[in-house]
């Protein structure tokens, strides 16, 4: 059961840093602030909730894994809202899309 348990919690690290590599490739590779922050907020936020449920089951106590789960459930509540504010402050303040962006749906918000 011990090997089984510390295969899991190996993948999932491995995951997770995997998740967390990605997110920081994306901010530095990505056009735009808006890509950009979409990959901090998104693989972020996978990389380290996965990290941390892993390090809640290593510890193999209950307490510290519900104490990892809570924060899991606050980074999935806290950065889709993070991410959004970031980025309506971004177009508010006129940081322009990448040239292969398509449409910019909030334009016509921002004139009124």
């Amino acid at each position: 059961m011990a090997v089984l348990l510390a295969l899991v919690v190996a993948v999932m690290l491995v995951g997770g840093g995997i998740f967390t590599l990605l997110a920081a490739v994306g901010v530095v590779r990505l056009p735009d602030v808006y890509t950009r922050m979409h990959a901090a907020s998104k693989a972020g936020t996978v990389g380290s909730g996965l990290m941390l449920i892993a390090a809640g089951l290593h510890a193999f106590d209950f307490a510290i894994l519900a104490r990892a789960f809570a924060g899991f459930v606050f980074f999935i509540l806290t950065a889709p809202v993070a991410a959004h504010l970031v980025a309506k402050a971004a177009h508010h303040a006129g940081y322009r899309l990448s040239r292969h962006a398509t449409c910019d749906e909030m334009r016509d918000h921002t004139k009124k």
